[in-house]
């Protein structure tokens, strides 16, 4: 039989059952939905974490206490460790660092900011030095950062996110106009574009200060400061950077040489290797979950193919005796669980994408489904019912002619 004969064949097997195709296929349907589903939203929450979230450029990196923790082991120490001083960072930006161009400074917390009856209890109010907006590259609607004069001044001055802005000035200009931080008084300089919220916290609920300001009014005694240092020579210069950076806060701590680093280093790397390392998990976990039906699918169409195999034995006995191949016989009960499970899973790729776009706009939770989302479902998805479908292909092929033929 040639291969026109061949689809002909299996799909006029396939359209004489049409409820029991449609139901052989469920499995394949909601397997392949549930993994592009899940699949485009890992991807797209991939994108968005490496377009969103992790802001710090690759030349840039951040001396904290705590650092990256993985372990409740890590942080214990690391809530043992000291906190990073002021005087830390004068000395750090005051000419101790030869492989670094920049240093900037910044703490923060959650407080209550009002603009008379309006109010937000929590607000993340952060304290930075001047050159922090330029460190991140952040970007402005209307105003600017504050300047290191207004920082050396202690004035109270700010820089609002979008929330912020819509909160407390809606549908008026914010610049010039003036906010309460926890009682304070504070002039809007500049406000930012609505950047999204991302995972854990809301990066449009912010509001920047001088750091004079913040230390003066609201730093806590054992609050510890978050040091950005931009590398010198870029990217290729990070890594003399950071361990210039690590010899000389060990020897400002009088660390022994045995002794771990008393501080955390973040790097742009270590942010996407920790992410990757947390959606690589959650994707494995997922995925194997929904192959459950995958699978569960793949057992119905052998199944439903055996079964075919026994009502069609006379036909397949028909066909042998007329002179086809055992292999015809094969490639056509292959053909028709291929195609039944493609069908599937082109019915599954249409439902799991439709179900990652609703979730996209229903919760703003980002989605993507790409080329190759659409063609792993399909090619899946067949894969499953060529290996569903070689079992009863195997038992059509080697039934004995005569027996077939004497089957009612």
């Amino acid at each position: 039989m040639n291969p026109r004969e061949l689809l002909r064949v299996a799909l006029r097997a396939i359209r004489a059952h049409k409820l029991r195709s449609f139901l052989t296929l469920l499995g394949i349907i909601i397997g392949v939905s549930t993994i592009v589903a899940v699949v485009g939203i890992i991807t797209g929450l991939n994108t968005y974490v490496k377009e969103k979230i992790i802001v710090l450029s690759p030349d840039v990196y951040i001396v904290t206490k705590f650092g990256i923790l993985r372990s409740r082991e890590e942080f214990l120490q690391a809530i043992k460790r000291p906190p990073i001083t002021w005087q830390e960072y004068e000395r750090i930006s005051g000419g101790a660092l030869l492989h670094a161009t920049e240093v900037s400074a910044a703490s923060g917390n959650a407080m209550a900011v009002n603009r008379g009856d309006k109010r937000l209890p929590d607000v993340r109010v952060i304290g930075t030095t001047p050159n922090f907006g330029r460190l991140f590259n952040l970007d402005f609607e209307a105003g600017g950062y504050f300047t290191e004069a207004e920082n050396n001044a202690a004035q109270n001055v700010a820089i609002i996110g979008a929330d912020t802005r819509d909160e407390l000035f809606p549908g008026v200009d914010p610049i010039g106009r003036t906010f309460l931080i926890k009682g304070l008084p504070f002039q809007v300089i500049g406000n930012m574009p609505r950047q999204g919220k991302s995972i854990g916290f809301n990066q449009d609920q912010r509001v920047y200060i001088p750091i004079q300001v913040y230390r003066k009014n609201y730093m806590k005694p054992l609050e510890s400061l978050e040091l950005h240092i931009k590398a010198e020579g870029g990217v290729a210069g990070i890594d003399t950077s950071i361990d210039e950076v690590r010899a000389t806060f060990r020897a400002m701590r009088h660390t022994s040489y045995n002794s771990p680093d008393p501080f955390g280093i973040i790097t742009q790397e270590s942010l996407q290797e920790l992410w990757k390392a947390i959606s690589r998990v959650a994707f494995i976990l997922l995925v194997l979950v929904s192959s459950v039906s995958l699978g569960v699918g793949g057992i119905v169409i052998m199944n439903i193919m055996l079964v075919s195999v026994v009502e069609r034995t006379q036909e397949i006995g028909v066909r042998l005796a007329m002179g086809a191949r055992k292999r015809d016989i094969r490639r056509q009960f292959l053909l028709e669980a291929a195609l039944l499970s493609a069908f599937g899973g082109v019915i599954g790729v249409l439902l799991g994408a439709a179900a990652a776009m609703l979730v996209k706009f229903a919760t703003d939770f980002p989605a993507q489904i790409t080329v190759g989302i659409v063609l792993m479902g399909v090619t899946l998805s067949t894969l499953v019912g060529v290996a569903a479908g070689f079992l009863p292909a195997y038992r059509a092929s080697n039934l004995p002619v005569i027996d077939a033929l004497r089957a009612e």
